[in-house]
């Protein structure tokens, strides 16, 4: 089901780039990072970062190798994903939604809320900074 409101910067969430997106572009169901807060003009849209499972060819300075604490629920597996912040997209909240953690004993579903941490949310905005040729900004993050 998706989201029907802003979620706060750094909220880990998962994004359907199928409809209406072809490669070079990102495609699939990903994992996304929030990197914008809601903007009163923007209704209905959300600033976000896609993650990788597939590492770069070459790694970049908008690239960084995520391992996540605590672990991704089994549906998304447990391995490393990589930031790909030259991939920065605003899209319609139609294609985000929670992620799922299982259900609880009442057989309600349960999701992911909390933000990333601090210095991982520091990392997403260096590497954004630098796929906008803005790299030298990220030394006062």
């Amino acid at each position: 089901m998706p989201i029907t409101e802003h979620p706060p910067i750094g909220t880990l969430l998962a994004c359907n780039f199928d409809a209406g997106f072809k490669e070079p572009e990102m495609i699939g169901r990903r994992l996304v990072i929030v990197v914008t807060p809601k903007i009163s003009m923007r209704k209905g849209l959300c600033t976000v970062i896609p993650l990788s499972e597939t590492a770069p060819h070459v790694v970049m300075p908008y690239h960084h190798q995520i391992i996540f604490d605590p672990p991704l629920p089994d549906s998304w597996g447990n391995h490393p994903r990589w930031l790909k912040g030259d991939m920065i997209v605003s899209v319609g909240f139609h294609r985000l939604d929670f992620i799922r953690e299982g259900k609880d004993r009442g057989g309600k579903r349960q999701y992911r809320y909390t933000p990333i941490p601090d210095d991982l949310l520091r990392q997403v905005r260096k590497c954004m900074l630098s796929s906008l040729g803005l790299g030298i900004l990220t030394k006062h993050l």
